[in-house]
C-alpha cells in the first residue's frame, strides 16, 4: 500500500470505529439517538476536542505535555478567582488567562528545547508543580459566584448550536488551517520525522517547538474556561486525569505518539470516538472502575498498534522524547497532512 494512500486508508478505519460505537450504543441504549443526548455529547466533547489540537500538535512533533490535566485545573481556578474574589469583568478575566495559558506552554517549550530534557520528563514534572499551585490558590475548597453572563458560553446557544460547539468549530478549523495550508505546520511534521535533518534543512526547531507547546497551552486555556462555564464551579481536581484522555482520543484518530505522523481530521473523530465511548457507557450504568479499566486497555492497544505500524522491525522509537530501544533509525521521510 502506498505511503499516499495509507492515510486515507487509516482515516477511513477510524470513521467506521465510531459508526459501529454509535450502532453498538444504539442498539443497547434507546436514549443514546435522542437530540438532546447528541448535542449532550457534543457540549462534552468540547474542552476535550480544542485541547486535542494542540496537544496533536505537539504529538506531530514528536513531544508530548502531561501537563495539560493540571492545566486545566490552574486555568479554572484561576478564572474563577479572577472573577469571584477580585470581581474582575469576565471579559478580562478570561484573557488573562488566555495568557497564563501562553506563558506555560512556552515554559514548558523553553526548558525543552534550552535543556534538551526529554518532554515527557519536563511535562510530567510541570503537571505536578500546576497540581500544587493550583490546590494552593484554591486551598482544596471549590470556588463559585461568577456573572450569569459568563455561564452563556458553556451553557448558551445560537440559533440551537451550543455556543462551545461553535468555539470547537473555530478552534478546529484554526487547527486545520495551521497543520495543512501553512509552512509552519509542515514543520510540525518534520520535526516530527527527524528533528536534525529538519535543522539541517534550514528549519528553526526551537522557534517551531516554542510555538508549539505555547499554542498547546492557549488552547487548553480556551477549554478550561468553557468547563468552567459549563461547570459553574472551579476546582481543583477538574482537571485531573484529562491529560490521559485527550492522548487517547489523538492517538485512537492516528496521530501518532512518535511523532510525524496524523491528521487534525482523525484527531476530531479521535475526539468523538471518546465522547461516544463515555456517553455510552454512562447510559448503560457501565461502573466507573470498569470504564477505566476499557478506556486504559484501549489506550494500549491503540499505542502498541501504532508503534507497530510505525517501527515494524524494531528500529529505536522515541515517544515524548525518550528514546526506547531497538536499533538505531534510519533515514525517514516527511510525511505531509491529508486533506
Amino acid at each position: 500500500m502506498t505511503s499516499k494512500l495509507m492515510p486515507r486508508v487509516q482515516g477511513l478505519g477510524i470513521v467506521l470505529v465510531l459508526v459501529l460505537l454509535i450502532i453498538g450504543f444504539s442498539l443497547l441504549s434507546p436514549n443514546f439517538l435522542d437530540a438532546n443526548n447528541l448535542f449532550n455529547i457534543l457540549r462534552q466533547v468540547t474542552t476535550l476536542g480544542i485541547v486535542a489540537v494542540g496537544f496533536a500538535f505537539v504529538l506531530l512533533t514528536g513531544g508530548i505535555d502531561l501537563s495539560v490535566g493540571y492545566q486545566i485545573s490552574l486555568y479554572v481556578v484561576v478564572c474563577g478567582i479572577l472573577m469571584s474574589q477580585f470581581d474582575l469583568p469576565w471579559p478580562l478575566a478570561i484573557v488573562l488567562v488566555l495568557v497564563l495559558g501562553v506563558i506555560i506552554g512556552l515554559i514548558n517549550g523553553l526548558i525543552i528545547t534550552l535543556t534538551g530534557v526529554a518532554p515527557l520528563i519536563v511535562t510530567l514534572s510541570m503537571m505536578t508543580i500546576l497540581n500544587g499551585v493550583s490546590y494552593l490558590l484554591s486551598k482544596g475548597l471549590p470556588i463559585s459566584g461568577f456573572p450569569s453572563e459568563f455561564s452563556v458560553l458553556g451553557q448558551g446557544a445560537v440559533v440551537g448550536i451550543p455556543v462551545s460547539v461553535i468555539v470547537l468549530a473555530v478552534v478546529w478549523a484554526i487547527g486545520y488551517f495551521i497543520a495543512n495550508k501553512t509552512y509552519i505546520g509542515r514543520y510540525f511534521y518534520a520535526i516530527g520525522n527527524n528533528i536534525e535533518a529538519a535543522r539541517l534543512s534550514g528549519v528553526n526547531t526551537r522557534r517551531t517547538l516554542l510555538f508549539v507547546y505555547a499554542i498547546c497551552g492557549l488552547f487548553t486555556a480556551v477549554g478550561a474556561i468553557l468547563l468552567l462555564s459549563r461547570l459553574n464551579s472551579a476546582q481543583s481536581a477538574t482537571g485531573a486525569g484529562f491529560e490521559f484522555s485527550v492522548l487517547t482520543a489523538c492517538v485512537l484518530g492516528g496521530v501518532s505518539v512518535m511523532g510525524g505522523r496524523g491528521t487534525m481530521f482523525g484527531a476530531f473523530v479521535g475526539v468523538l470516538i471518546v465522547g461516544v465511548l463515555d456517553n455510552g457507557l454512562v447510559l448503560l450504568n457501565v461502573s466507573e472502575y470498569v470504564q477505566l479499566v476499557i478506556k486504559g486497555a484501549i489506550l494500549l492497544v491503540a499505542v502498541i498498534y501504532d508503534a507497530m505500524s510505525k517501527n515494524p522491525r524494531g528500529r529505536t522509537r522515541q515517544i515524548g522524547g525518550m528514546t526506547l530501544g531497538g536499533r538505531k533509525p534510519g533515514p525517514q521521510t516527511t510525511t505531509v497532512p491529508l486533506s
